[in-house]
């Protein structure tokens, strides 16, 4: 990883799946239009629906491991037998053109993110209300096997160690309520930290 001071700043939201993440980084991309989203490139092939560039950079193996042997991720992991990162290049691109990036990455990527932009950053831990509450979320959606449930909640326990990690830590219990937490935060450091 590069020692260079970072020059722009970034948001970074985190949160066990479920959680509620995704729906209150929609909301604050409509809502504040200096937010831009950071696309995160991938190993694993497209699904149908999905458009490269807009859903995924989609890497093939050999692309993602000279990104690696050149510094191109600001962090990445491997989940499934696929890799996923976050590239460097589209969050400089971002904060060069007045953008605050904003991250929707895994607890692990997040704390080397936060590592590299230290005060430079925001990180927003969306928690939820319980491991309960979380499983019955994940059951509504209706994409889940018993195993692939069992593997998320065991997966969201072992994130849940990780938050007080972050700067700050919201509990979604109400949707409404999160979100004008997460926003309240968002511009306070937007307003803060104009470049």
């Amino acid at each position: 990883m590069s020692n260079e001071s970072p020059s722009g700043k970034l948001i970074v939201l985190v949160a066990p799946s479920g959680a509620g993440k995704t729906t209150i980084a929609r909301k604050l991309l409509d809502e504040f239009p200096e937010l831009k989203f950071s696309v995160s490139a991938t190993t694993r092939p497209p699904r149908e629906y999905e458009k490269d560039g807009v859903d995924y950079f989609f890497l093939s193996e050999q692309e993602f491991d000279e990104l690696i042997k050149k510094d191109g991720f600001l962090e990445w992991e491997e989940y499934s037998g696929y890799r996923y990162g976050t590239l460097r290049s589209e969050v400089d691109k971002m904060i060069k053109n007045g953008y605050f990036p904003v991250l929707d990455i895994e607890v692990k990527g997040a704390l080397n993110v936060k590592r590299i932009f230290r005060d430079h950053c925001v990180s927003i831990f969306i928690e939820p209300p319980s491991i309960e509450e979380l499983e019955r979320r994940l059951l509504k959606r209706g994409s889940e096997t018993k195993e692939s449930l069992e593997k998320r909640l065991k997966k969201a326990e072992k994130e849940l160690a990780y938050a007080n990690r972050f700067d700050f830590i919201v509990i979604n219990n109400k949707l409404e309520a999160a979100y004008k937490q997460v926003k309240t935060i968002i511009q306070s450091f937007t307003s803060d930290t104009k470049n």
